[in-house]
């Protein structure tokens, strides 16, 4: 796959590690679904809401994907252009976002909460703090790095969302975290 093709394809499937169960959360304009993949002997069960489909997917050209979706066959071009995965199936065209599930959450519920006057950084899932950036005093400016989170075998970045003064610092590389901890406190 070229490495435009890749970004249709959230890390895990990139880095190639083992994928017998999935979560991704698509997004098309304002809508926003989960998606479960589960791989069984050579084919896919694809859950989408209520909704469940028995999935044979092939590539069978550059980009170009044979698939038998509960017995009907399909063609679809999957693409990369500028930066979101165009797929094209039966004559329409969808424009979508593919994020795996915990990168969704990180980037939509993780990270700083933000009040008048300061931000409290709390971890967004359970996990293993591998990397503490900050100290109680330093001045930080909005997206830099706080402390980094290992979770579901992936590192994630927590940043500050707007400038201030680191306040506390409640963790150490190497402690367990569960969701919801206050990681880092900053004032505003």
């Amino acid at each position: 796959m070229s490495p435009a093709r890749d970004a249709c394809r959230p890390p895990t499937l990139q880095a190639g590690l083992p994928t017998n169960f999935m979560n991704f959360i698509i997004t098309s304009g304002s809508q926003t679904h989960r998606v479960d993949v589960t791989k069984d002997n050579g084919t896919y069960r694809v859950v989408l809401g209520d909704q469940v489909w028995a999935v044979d997917a092939r590539l069978t050209a550059h980009g170009i994907y044979s698939l038998l979706i509960d017995g009907v066959s399909h063609a679809a071009e999957v693409d990369d252009r500028a930066g979101e995965c165009v797929v094209e199936v039966g004559g329409e065209t969808y424009s979508i976002q593919v994020e795996e599930r915990t990168r969704y959450i990180i980037r939509t519920r993780g990270g700083a909460a933000s009040g008048a006057g300061g931000q409290t950084v709390k971890a967004p899932l359970p996990g293993k703090i591998t990397h503490v950036s900050v100290q109680p005093g330093d001045a930080v400016t909005a997206g830099q790095s706080l402390v980094v989170i290992e979770a579901m075998k992936m590192e994630n970045e927590l940043k500050a969302a707007a400038p201030g003064t680191v306040r506390e610092v409640r963790v150490a590389a190497g402690q367990a975290v569960n969701a919801g901890d206050v990681l880092v406190i900053i004032s505003g």
